[in-house]
C-alpha cells in the first residue's frame, strides 16, 4: 500500500517484502519502533520505520497531517502486522473510491493539463459502479477519447481535508488503448485546459510539474516502480 500525504509517499510493506531494505543504504535514518519513540523531529529525509504497530502508524499519520515537515521526503513503514496497521489507518479517514487511466496510442500516452499541473484522467466511482467501468467513463468524459482496457497498472491512495473531514482516496489505475480519439477535447468544467499525446521523454519532462502520485503511476506503467498495493 502506498499513501501520498501532502505529496509525500508513505509505503507500507510486509516484513517479507521489506527484506534487505535496512542494509540497502537508501535511507537517511532507520527507526526501530520497538526501541525508539517516534517523534516529529525524527521525520527527515528518506526514512525507514521497522516493527511498526497500529499505534505507531496512527501517531505517524497524525504528525504527517498536522506538522510542517520540510525536510521529510519519503517513508517506508514496515509493520509486524501489515493488515492491522492498514485497518487502523483507514479508520482515521473517510474512504472515497476513484479510478483512472493511462491511455496509449502509437507509443504515446495521453496527458492533461489541469489546474496548473500535468495529470492523468481519473474520477470518483458512481454509486454501485465498478472501478473498470468508472475508469473508462472518466477517460471519455474528461478527454472525449473512447478506450479499451488492457490491464490494471497500480493502486494509489492519497489524503486531503474536505469540510474539516480527513479523506483517504483510493484510485485504481488501468492501462488502456485508444480506440477512437476523433472527439478529443478537454472537459473545461473539470478544470482541464489542454490534452496532449506525449512520448515517454515528453511525459517525463511534463511530469516535473505534477504530483508525486502521478509520477508513481507512470513509473508503475513503465515498469520502473513495483506496485506495493
Amino acid at each position: 500500500m502506498i499513501i501520498f500525504i501532502k505529496d509525500r509517499p508513505v509505503r507500507i510493506l510486509s516484513e517479507k517484502a521489506a527484506q534487505g531494505l535496512s542494509n540497502s543504504g537508501n535511507f537517511d535514518k532507520i527507526i526501530d519502533a520497538h526501541l525508539e519513540m517516534l517523534k516529529a523531529t525524527s521525520l527527515k529525509g528518506h526514512l525507514l520505520i521497522l516493527n511498526a504497530t497500529p499505534i505507531t502508524a496512527e501517531k505517524l499519520f497524525h504528525f504527517l497531517n498536522t506538522s510542517d515537515l520540510p525536510e521529510l521526503q519519503s517513508i517506508y513503514l514496515v509493520p509486524k502486522d501489515r493488515e492491522a496497521v492498514e485497518k487502523r489507518l483507514k479508520k482515521m479517514y473517510t474512504i472515497i473510491k476513484a479510478a483512472g487511466g493511462i491511455v496509449t496510442k502509437d507509443n504515446k500516452m495521453l496527458m492533461m493539463f489541469r489546474r496548473g499541473v500535468w495529470d492523468l484522467p481519473k474520477g470518483k466511482l458512481d454509486a454501485g459502479e465498478k472501478s473498470k467501468k468508472a475508469a473508462l467513463r472518466e477517460v471519455e468524459e474528461e478527454t472525449g477519447v473512447k478506450a479499451e482496457l488492457v490491464e490494471k497498472t497500480c493502486t494509489t491512495w492519497h489524503t486531503y481535508t474536505q469540510n474539516n473531514q480527513l479523506i483517504l482516496k483510493r484510485t485504481k489505475w488501468y492501462w488502456m488503448r485508444c480506440v477512437d480519439d476523433s472527439k478529443l477535447a478537454p472537459q473545461h468544467d473539470e478544470g482541464i485546459d489542454q490534452l496532449a499525446w506525449m512520448s515517454e521523454p515528453e511525459a517525463r519532462k511534463a511530469l516535473v510539474n505534477s504530483f508525486s502520485s502521478i509520477r508513481y503511476v507512470v513509473d508503475c506503467f513503465l515498469g520502473q516502480e513495483v506496485d506495493v498495493d
